[in-house]
């Protein structure tokens, strides 16, 4: 067995104090997410989307952030994968950004729904050609054997061939995340850590509130 509870770091690049937050999470993250950019770190928009299946087992897996506002956060996959049937059946979810070169974390948990075919068609339409052919090519989350992709692959190339823009598939397209929590952390030293919570009340306004660490 691997002991690792010598493992642990020490945080002490910031703090987080109340007074300093914004009104809302969506500022809050705004500002979080632009101090992550300016890090130049490695695809800060990478998050963890945890889902629930019907018989309660949760999954998780790292997908891409595509775009957020007032309205919540987006992301696009296959709705046939795993992650997308368990999200139809139940929308419930949960969101974590680690950005752990600035000792912060932000959970977020709400509804997911899918966006319209407009916005999904408008970001498909801006992929290259070949994640393109790649989301057409792909049955996610199935098992296939190893020929599977490179023949349907071709199939897919044949068929548009003639095309410059590939349509979007009928498979394929956004969730939007409309968050009713959201959690802001910060390292602190002796783990001390700053947490607030954000929680969205029953008359549509929210209210914040410290956790311990």
């Amino acid at each position: 067995m691997n002991n690792l509870g010598e493992v642990r770091e020490t945080y002490k690049l910031s703090e987080l104090n109340k007074e300093d937050l914004s009104a809302d999470p969506i500022s809050q993250f705004d500002q979080w997410y632009q101090d992550a950019e300016k890090s130049e770190l490695k695809e800060p928009n990478a998050m963890t989307l945890a889902t629930v299946g019907t018989n309660g087992q949760p999954s998780a897996r790292i997908v891409l952030l595509k775009g957020f506002s007032s309205k919540g956060f987006i992301f696009y996959t296959n709705y046939t994968s795993r992650k997308g049937q368990e999200i139809i059946r139940h929308p419930q979810v949960s969101l974590v950004f680690w950005w752990k070169e600035l000792e912060r974390q932000v959970r977020i948990e709400g509804i997911a729904t899918k966006v319209d075919q407009q916005t999904s068609s408008s970001y498909f339409n801006s992929r290259p050609r070949g994640s393109q052919i790649s989301a057409w090519s792909s049955p996610q989350s199935q098992e296939i054997d190893e020929a599977y992709l490179d023949e349907k692959r071709k199939q897919v190339e044949l068929q548009f061939k003639d095309q410059d823009q590939l349509p979007l598939p009928h498979f394929w397209g956004g969730f939007i995340v409309n968050p009713s929590m959201v959690e802001f952390w910060q390292g602190r030293d002796n783990r001390y850590h700053d947490r607030f919570k954000y929680r969205l009340s029953d008359d549509g306004h929210w209210t914040v509130t410290r956790l311990a660490p």
